[in-house]
C-alpha cells in the first residue's frame, strides 16, 4: 500500500471528513465517513468504487458543493496551504471559480436549460477575469470548445443544452472547467457519456492541462483499466471510506479483498467471455479504512 504525498508539498488536503445526511427518523446517515486524502501539484489522483460510496460527495466538499441537508465535518480542509473550512463564503467563491473547478457527471442536471452553452460559458469567464471584453471572452470560448474536439464550436455556442447530446454535453461541461487552467480539478466520470475515441481525445486535452499548469486532478471513476493506466495513485472507497491507497501502476497487485472483487469484475476483452463471479462483501470492511480503526 502506498502512502499519500507530504502534506506539506500537497495543494490540497482533506483529513478525517464525513458527511451526513437526515433520515426519515431524523437519524443522522453518514455517506462518508474518515475520508482522509492528499493531492500533491500535477498529479492524478484516481477515487474507485461502487456508486454510493461517497466518491463524489468527497470531491464536492472540496469545492463546496454539497446539499443544503448535507452536515459536513472535517479535522482539516485545505488548498494551496489556505483554510476552506475558515474561509468567507465570497472569498471560496471566487476560488473555485478561478483556481478550482469540477466536471460533473450529467450534463442534463448541470448545465442551466434556458441559457446558451455560450452564455453560461461567458459567466464562467467573467467570473474568472472580470475585465475581460466580450470579443475575448468569445474567442476563449470558441477556442475552449475546439480544444474538446468540437466540429462546429459556433453552432454549439449558440445552442441551448437540450439541443446537444449527452456526449456533446459532456464536451460542454470539460471545456468550461479547463478552458482557465485551474490548479485543482475535481473531473466526476468525465468521459461516462463518451465513445472511446472521444474520451482518449479529452484524456488528451486533461494531460495538456496537467502539463501546462500543473493542475492537480480528482479523477472519479468507475472504470478501474482507465483509472489505472491514465492516474497517478488511485484510492478505492467502499460505503464511505477509503480502504485502500495504491500506485496505479500496481493497481491489478492490490491487496484488499473489495479492491480485488472489483478488478475480478471487470470484463476482459480477451479470453472466452463467462460469467463474472459476484462479490462476497465483509462486514469487516465497515469497522476499518486503511488499516485503521474506525
Amino acid at each position: 500500500m502506498e502512502t499519500d504525498v507530504n502534506t506539506a508539498s500537497a495543494l490540497c488536503e482533506i483529513d478525517r471528513l464525513g458527511i451526513a445526511f437526515p433520515g426519515p427518523d431524523q437519524q443522522w446517515r453518514h455517506a462518508v465517513r474518515d475520508v482522509s486524502l492528499t493531492l500533491a501539484p500535477g498529479e492524478r489522483l484516481g477515487i474507485v468504487g461502487e456508486s454510493g460510496s461517497g466518491k463524489s460527495l468527497t470531491g464536492r466538499a472540496l469545492l463546496g458543493l454539497l446539499p443544503p441537508n448535507a452536515r459536513m465535518s472535517a479535522q482539516a480542509l485545505r488548498f494551496d496551504g489556505r483554510d476552506l473550512l475558515a474561509m468567507p463564503q465570497p472569498e471560496r467563491r471566487r476560488l473555485c471559480g478561478r483556481e478550482m473547478g469540477m466536471i460533473l457527471q450529467d450534463p442534463k442536471y448541470s448545465l442551466n436549460p434556458v441559457m446558451t452553452v455560450g452564455r453560461q460559458m461567458r459567466e464562467a469567464c467573467a467570473l474568472r477575469s472580470p475585465g475581460m471584453v466580450r470579443r475575448e471572452m468569445d474567442e476563449q470560448i470558441l477556442a475552449a470548445l475546439a480544444a474538446v474536439h468540437i466540429r462546429d464550436p459556433k453552432r454549439v455556442a449558440a445552442s441551448y443544452p437540450h439541443e446537444l447530446s449527452g456526449g456533446m454535453g459532456q464536451r460542454v461541461m470539460i471545456a468550461m472547467m479547463v478552458s482557465n487552467g485551474p490548479r485543482l480539478l475535481v473531473a466526476d466520470e468525465p468521459t461516462s457519456a463518451l465513445d472511446v475515441l472521444v474520451a482518449m481525445q479529452v484524456l488528451d486535452v486533461l494531460d495538456d492541462m496537467i502539463a501546462r499548469h500543473g493542475t492537480g486532478l480528482i479523477f472519479i471513476s468507475h472504470d478501474l483499466p482507465l483509472v489505472g493506466a491514465f492516474c497517478d495513485r488511485v484510492a478505492v472507497m467502499y460505503a464511505g471510506r477509503v480502504l485502500e491507497t495504491c500506485a496505479a501502476r500496481e493497481l491489478n497487485q492490490a491487496r484488499h479483498p473489495y479492491t480485488r472483487a472489483l478488478l475480478a469484475a471487470s470484463p476482459t476483452l480477451s479470453g472466452q467471455p463467462g460469467p463474472l463471479p459476484v462479490m462476497q462483501r465483509d462486514p469487516a470492511w465497515l469497522e476499518s479504512a486503511d488499516g485503521d480503526p474506525a
